[in-house]
């Protein structure tokens, strides 16, 4: 399970909350939906997970690892793609993903591994090209990719459909579920409230910092869409 526990974070200037009071928990197999508007605090609550940004109050912990006691382990465990993709541009498609697998330690099923999910995206024949001459599109794939090749417990991905065309979306969200089966959890967020409400198992809404409503789809949507309740929430 993972674990966010009364998380707050203040902005630089220390004058006011990016996200305060922060309570989520996600266990094996949920496909948890993060939404909001922009500068809500979402990618703030996510970096703080994935140990980029830190926090002066409350606990991450992830199988009884605290991030800030153990982040080594901790990230171990997981794996993170960001809402742009921020690649070694220079390395070739292959060599970034060889990269990748070496920081991880995968042995050698890592070559299976690469080129069983570059052909599912489409680019097994272009992973010999510089990173620097793939599209935006592209880049996404490669980071992805990267993403699963250690079989992450927990993936959290911020916008990870953005800049994907609609088969390698759909793709995307086919290898999401069968990562959940094997036990992995899945945390991601986007602006796209249809994906969230058809996809995603468990959500949770954040406004101004603050959650303001969390739980089952079901739960959340109370007997409406998701997009009527999540106008009716930021109505009122």
């Amino acid at each position: 399970m993972l674990t966010v526990s009364h998380l707050s974070k203040t902005y630089r200037n220390g004058k006011a909350k990016a996200i305060d009071d922060i309570n989520l928990e996600i266990e094996d197999g949920d496909i948890y939906g993060f939404i909001g508007p922009n500068g809500a605090g979402k990618s703030t609550t996510i970096k703080c997970i994935v140990g980029i940004h830190g926090y002066e109050e409350g606990t991450i912990t992830f199988d009884g690892k605290d991030i800030k006691e153990d982040p080594y382990g901790f990230k171990m465990q997981l794996s993170y793609v960001p809402d742009n993709p921020d690649l070694y541009e220079f390395m070739t498609g292959l060599a970034y993903l060889d990269f990748i697998a070496s920081i991880f330690r995968i042995g050698e099923e890592k070559n299976e591994l690469i080129h069983k999910y570059a052909k599912v995206f489409g680019i097994d024949n272009d992973l010999g090209n510089p990173i620097k001459t793939y599209s935006h599109g592209m880049k996404q794939k490669i980071q992805i990719i990267g993403a699963m090749l250690h079989k992450p417990r927990l993936m959290v991905l911020d916008e990870p459909f953005v800049g994907l065309d609609p088969k390698a979306a759909f793709d995307l969200k086919e290898m999401m579920k069968e990562l959940c089966k094997e036990g992995t959890m899945i945390l991601f967020s986007s602006h796209v409230l249809e994906v969230v409400e058809k996809f995603c198992n468990k959500i949770a809404i954040i406004k101004k910092g603050k959650i303001i409503a969390s739980g089952t789809t079901e739960e959340v949507r109370g007997g409406e869409s998701l997009e009527d309740k999540f106008m009716e929430l930021f109505d009122e």
